[in-house]
């Protein structure tokens, strides 16, 4: 199983609607390293749930229950998507500017590239914001 963090910002779309809905598409992703990491996703793998804009922080997981595919809404078909089901929210969230201040987190995508709106999370830095998240 692999890890990854998807960014979405709160006002478009947030945790408390994937958890009313169940599950949905994630989709509108159009940079090509993001892309890149989605194409690598494969149905099993679990992801932090991230809200972006003002709140900028890690919120919940869920789990990509379908391999990447085609995204019907788009003419191009290098732009894909994959479906996510609602896991769990984090017992609290946990803030970027925690993951910034930890040396632990200062080469990770998200402190480096806050862009990038999907990309993996090694092992180690899912346990620690995990660990975080119990704290």
């Amino acid at each position: 199983m692999n890890y990854w963090l998807l960014k979405q910002e709160p006002t478009g779309y947030n945790l408390d609607s994937l958890e009313k809905e169940k599950k949905t598409v994630w989709d509108g992703v159009h940079n090509n390293l993001a892309l890149k990491h989605m194409r690598a996703a494969k149905k099993g793998d679990q992801a932090i749930f991230y809200h972006t804009g003002d709140e900028r922080q890690a919120v919940g997981i869920v789990e990509i229950t379908t391999d990447p595919y085609p995204n019907p809404k788009e003419i191009e078909k290098r732009f894909i998507v994959f479906d996510v089901k609602f896991v769990k929210r984090l017992k609290r969230p946990v803030t970027l500017d925690e993951i910034k201040n930890d040396s632990k987190f200062k080469n990770w995508e998200l402190v480096k590239n806050s862009r990038l709106s999907a990309m993996p999370v090694p092992k180690p830095l899912w346990d620690d914001i995990i660990k975080k998240s119990n704290s």
